[in-house]
């Protein structure tokens, strides 16, 4: 899901000379806003149903992805219908984590899910901050992510499979969420850089790396915070 609109071939191909303009960044970080609020929502009113979720999960999984690489892709350029995508591509996501935060509530640890919402909001925030100010130029970080993004996904599979080793679990977890705040500080920069055309595809890569650093502090702090 963190392949969107991402140029990983060139280093300053769609840059703008003095950068995205503020009421970009602001219509950017806006969308961003709005699409945690779709994903809770969705996270909010599938709840109840946790178990229905859980038998379709991969259903579920395969709708994001049709979204995220056709339907977001095909409604740009397109006011209204791209907006109308990103929503309801955000409220998938809430609803794929139901399973995630019910086990955690169901065993007692409901309050990891705010704790790791004010974690990753202050990681997130930070490394966003270092990005827009840091005067090192990130934009040669985009194909050593892909390839690592490659190898994380390999080595779950492998693990989820055929290992199962809760280990190896804690292992490729910590790495994604090292890697996706890699990725906040490379997808920060391209945006402050111009190298976006719409606010929505800006708002798209930053809300998976917030979705996917929240998803891995979400799931060590349930590990650790275990009991077992």
């Amino acid at each position: 899901m963190a392949l969107y609109d991402r140029d990983y071939t060139s280093n300053d191909a769609g840059y703008v000379q003095e950068g995205a303009s503020v009421s970009f960044m602001k219509q950017t970080y806006q969308l961003l806003g709005a699409s945690m609020i779709a994903a809770a929502l969705g996270a909010y009113l599938t709840m109840p149903y946790a178990e229905t979720v859980m038998q379709y999960k991969w259903f579920i999984f395969g709708a994001e992805l049709l979204i995220l690489f056709f339907g977001l892709s095909m409604s740009r350029g397109k006011p209204g219908l791209n907006l109308a995508m990103l929503f309801l591509f955000t409220f998938l996501t809430g609803v794929s984590l139901v399973p995630l935060l019910a086990s955690l509530i169901g065993a007692g640890n409901g309050a990891v899910i705010g704790n790791a919402f004010l974690m990753t909001s202050v990681l997130f925030g930070a490394l966003s901050l270092f990005a827009i100010n840091a005067k090192t130029d990130f934009s040669s970080w985009g194909k050593p992510l892909f390839i690592v993004l490659i190898v994380v996904i390999i080595a779950s599979l492998i693990n989820m499979f055929l290992l199962q080793s809760p280990m190896m679990h804690v292992i490729i977890t910590a790495g994604i969420l090292i890697l996706f705040g890699m990725f906040t500080i490379y997808d920060t920069q391209n945006i402050a850089n111009g190298a976006y055309s719409s606010p929505v595809d800006a708002a798209v890569s930053l809300y998976l790396d917030f979705l996917n650093m929240f998803t891995a502090i979400l799931q060590l702090l349930g590990i650790f915070g275990s009991d077992e």
